[in-house]
This record gives C-alpha cells, sequence and structure tokens, in this order.
C-alpha cells in the first residue's frame, strides 16, 4: 500500500505554486529514493534548481526547504526537491549514487513539469553542500545516469564541511587529540569509508580542472566558523585556478542552520548574494 501511494504522487496548489509530491526517480525503489516538484503551472523551459538536503548524511528529508521553493520559483524557477538513502543502511558511494540518479531523473523528466533539462542549478546545505558540490565536479556520476556537466548552470553549497575531506578528518582528529577528548566513532573518517582513497575520491576539490564544463559556483558559508569557512575558500581557491567562475561569501550574525533556513527572506545579505548569483549565470 505504501508503495502504490509513493508511486502514484501527490499534487495539490498553494498559492499559485503546483506541487507534486512524492515521485519516485527509481522505478520500484526504496521509499525514499523519491523527489518533490514545486512550480508554477503552465510554464516551459524554465531553468531548474535540484536541492539535496543536509543531516550528516544519517538524518534529513526534502521537505525541510523553507523559503526556498517560493524564492526559486517566484524568480521563474523550477525548485526540485529530493531524498536519499541514508547512512549507515547504505555506504557513501550508494548514497552519492542515489542523488546522482535523482539527478538524471531530472535531466530525462524534468521538462513534463515546464523545467528545461539543460539549465539545473545544483544546491544543499551542510552534507547537501558535498554532494551538491562532488556531482557539479565528478563528472563519472551524472555520465553513468546517461547525463554530463554540460546540463548544470551553477551550483550553490551552502555551509559545508567536506569538499576536503582529509583535511576536514585531519583538522578534526587533531583538535579532538589536543583537547584530550575521545575520537568520534562515527566521525567523516568513517562516514567516508575508512580509507584515504576513498576520502580523496568523494572530495570534490581533487575534480576540478579547467575544460570539464564544471559550472559557476557561489559557495556561501558562516563568516565565523572556522571549517565550514576553511573548506570555502580552499573549494573556491582551486575553482578559481582552475578558471571556473566562483564567489565564497561568508555570512555573519548568523550560524549553521539559520544561514540556510533564512535563504530567501528579504534583507538577508546572503540571500542578496544569491540574488545577484542567479542573475548572473542566467544571463549566459
Amino acid at each position: 500500500m505504501k508503495r502504490l501511494f509513493l508511486a502514484a504522487a501527490l499534487t495539490f496548489s498553494v498559492s499559485a505554486q503546483e506541487i507534486v509530491k512524492d515521485i519516485p526517480y527509481v522505478e520500484k525503489g526504496h521509499a525514499r529514493q523519491v523527489l518533490d516538484i514545486y512550480s508554477k503551472p503552465n510554464n516551459e523551459k524554465l531553468p531548474v534548481v535540484f536541492w539535496i538536503h543536509g543531516g550528516g548524511w544519517q538524518v534529513g528529508d526534502k521537505s525541510q526547504i523553507d523559503l526556498k521553493p517560493k524564492w526559486f520559483v517566484d524568480k521563474g524557477f523550477v525548485f526540485v526537491s529530493t531524498n536519499y538513502r541514508l547512512l549507515p543502511e547504505v555506504d557513501m558511494g550508494t548514497l552519492i549514487r542515489d542523488v546522482a540518479k535523482s539527478l538524471g531523473w531530472v535531466t530525462k523528466k524534468i521538462a513534463n513539469y515546464g523545467g528545461d533539462p539543460k539549465r539545473i542549478l545544483v544546491g544543499g546545505h551542510s552534507a547537501g553542500a558535498q554532494l551538491a558540490a562532488i556531482l557539479c565536479t565528478d563528472e563519472r556520476y551524472l555520465k553513468a545516469e546517461g547525463a554530463d556537466l554540460s546540463c548544470l548552470i551553477g551550483c550553490l553549497p551552502v555551509d559545508g564541511d567536506t569538499y576536503d575531506i582529509p583535511a576536514i578528518i585531519e583538522t578534526a582528529e587533531v583538535r579532538r587529540k589536543v583537547h584530550g577528548q575521545p575520537q568520534a566513532k562515527f566521525g567523516h573518517r568513517e562516514k567516508f569509508g575508512n580509507d584515504p582513497v576513498l576520502h580523496r575520491d568523494f572530495s570534490a576539490v581533487n575534480h576540478i580542472s579547467a575544460g570539464k564544463n564544471i559550472p559557476p559556483f557561489l559557495i556561501l558559508h558562516v563568516s565565523n566558523h572556522p571549517d565550514t569557512s576553511a573548506q570555502a575558500w580552499r573549494l573556491n581557491d582551486v575553482l578559481k585556478r582552475s578558471g571556473v567562475r566562483s564567489t565564497a561569501f561568508g555570512a555573519k550574525d548568523t550560524n549553521h542552520s539559520k544561514l540556510n533556513d533564512d535563504l530567501g527572506l528579504p534583507n538577508d545579505p546572503a540571500t542578496a548574494a544569491l540574488d545577484d548569483f542567479v542573475k548572473s549565470i542566467l544571463k549566459h
């Protein structure tokens, strides 16, 4: 019964915004292999936002999107929010491939919902920021789904700390050791496979080079958070050195959750930076 309910999908409207919920992106797949689509009715070939929720790769849901669907739909986008299977039920590679399958589904089906499959902005918060960054830099994931990086017009990672995974592992573990704290039982080292080769392979900074159709980046981070700021600067630097257009914006007077929650609010500085970014990528 639950499977039939998910496959059927629910459609309703709120303030002239059409929402289609729980669309499977894998035929007869897992209950979490579903996505939601937000749009205004009767539009065609609109740019698309593909959003990936956070939660440490262990929790979270596609419904945790706050003001973003309305903000983007009002800007003329179709907004997609996806779920994916979580740790420890699956390993990190499988988890990333789930998100890639969802994005691959969007490239094939979003035209049926008024979206342009050749103009997709990929974004995510926290764990979702790492997932967004790896999908926009490591072309293997989209190629496996019959798509490529050329369909992407932008990447919006929000306050992630894992664009360079070996660096955050060393930072966190040295900090714990210096302060006499026990090491985490399921920290970044374990989440990403406890293998240095995997740690490097799941790091977006190791897949950036010129001539790959990597889209422009807006990297949002909390300005006074040492880990997410350092990771944002690192990612921004590698992108720029490879000729990829990138901006790192450090938001003040906020925190990890609030930065994400406030996107779409009037007079929010990070939203203003996002507005400028959206205008710039739609011009190209």
